[in-house]
């Protein structure tokens, strides 16, 4: 696979994400951070969004009704960003993209849901509130603020990990720049081992018929059927074009794991963009489209890419029998 471009990570003056980690502990300082956060906003006639669990947002609606400004404010479902952490910055790009054309900045609180998330899973979600800093670099400017209850993190780990990925955290006296946010190429954790995957199938030109009877015979192992792999069966055809389009070919393996199957291709290819994938095609753009469609029709599409080691993508479907 192949691609160019690397955007610029660090805001221009006046431009780009503000990006704010909020470590809290109890609901007494969440409702009282974010709503400091939010009435700084409404008092600036700033566009608010919110995207928290159901709890948090009963108490900010409750607390915005007691002053009046409940309407000023608009919630977003968490469920539309998905478990998939590849459709969390498209769905940032829409709402700036429309308060853009309404002439207005941004405040945005984005509570990220970390409980009963596979390894995965979290190691994706992390990677994705890194890229954010890179995606909106050049965008108007726009704050984020991302709580994190740390009840939930006893050892600290994943609060750790976080702050290498927040310029800014808000503690006590307001936002402070993050001492471990680190803005050096993203340190990847190694990709989990298959779990007693099938025979690999080299593929190239002409074998994408190859590719895709594979997936349904070993699919169907799994009771993966309907929908569930007709969407898998696209965004695999995708990714194996794509393979053969800029290296010539690659290797499929399959395996299942918990409830989850999962495609894996390898290839000799590089993809340089970070942001492959992750920004909605225009109308009428030509080529960009695939790894676009996997993140759309997949639960999850891990990327490992460089130019020492080819391009490593695995896609991966709930709703198996892991047996």
């Amino acid at each position: 696979m192949n691609d160019s471009g690397t955007p610029a990570s660090t805001p221009g003056p006046g431009r780009g994400l503000r990006h704010i980690l909020f470590p809290f502990e109890g609901e007494d300082r969440f409702l009282a951070g974010a709503l400091s956060f939010v009435e700084g906003a409404l008092g600036a006639d700033e566009a608010v969004v919110v995207a928290v669990s159901d709890p948090h947002e009963e108490l900010i609606r409750q607390a915005l009704a007691d002053t009046g400004t409940a309407d000023r404010v608009s919630f977003l479902d968490t469920a539309e960003l998905s478990r998939n952490p590849g459709r969390l910055i498209p769905v940032w790009q829409a709402w700036i993209e429309k308060a853009s054309q309404e002439g207005r900045p941004v405040r945005a609180i984005s509570e990220n849901p970390w409980a009963g998330r596979t390894s995965a899973e979290s190691t994706e979600l992390r990677y994705q509130e890194w890229l954010l800093n890179r995606a909106f670099a050049d965008a108007p400017i726009w704050w984020l603020l991302c709580p994190f209850d740390t009840v939930a993190d006893a050892a600290g780990t994943t609060l750790a990990a976080l702050e290498r990925t927040h310029p800014l955290v808000l503690r006590d006296a307001g936002p402070t720049t993050g001492s471990a946010y680190t803005d050096e190429p993203y340190a990847f954790e190694p990709l989990t081992d298959p779990c007693d995957p099938d025979e690999a199938l080299a593929f190239t030109a002409g074998h994408l018929a190859s590719v895709r009877d594979r997936i349904t015979v070993c699919a169907g192992r799994h009771a993966l059927a309907g929908d569930r792999l007709r969407d898998l069966l696209l965004a695999a055809t995708e990714v194996a074009a794509n393979s053969i389009k800029y290296a010539g070919g690659g290797t499929l393996r399959t395996w299942a794991e918990e409830t989850r199957f999962v495609c894996e291709f390898r290839d000799s290819g590089h993809i340089a963009d970070p942001m492959a994938g992750l920004v909605r095609p225009t109308v009428g753009q030509v080529g960009g489209r695939g790894l676009w469609l996997a993140q759309q029709m997949c639960d999850l599409v891990q990327i490992r890419s460089s130019a020492e080691n080819g391009t490593t993508v695995r896609l991966a479907m709930e709703g198996v029998n892991g047996g």
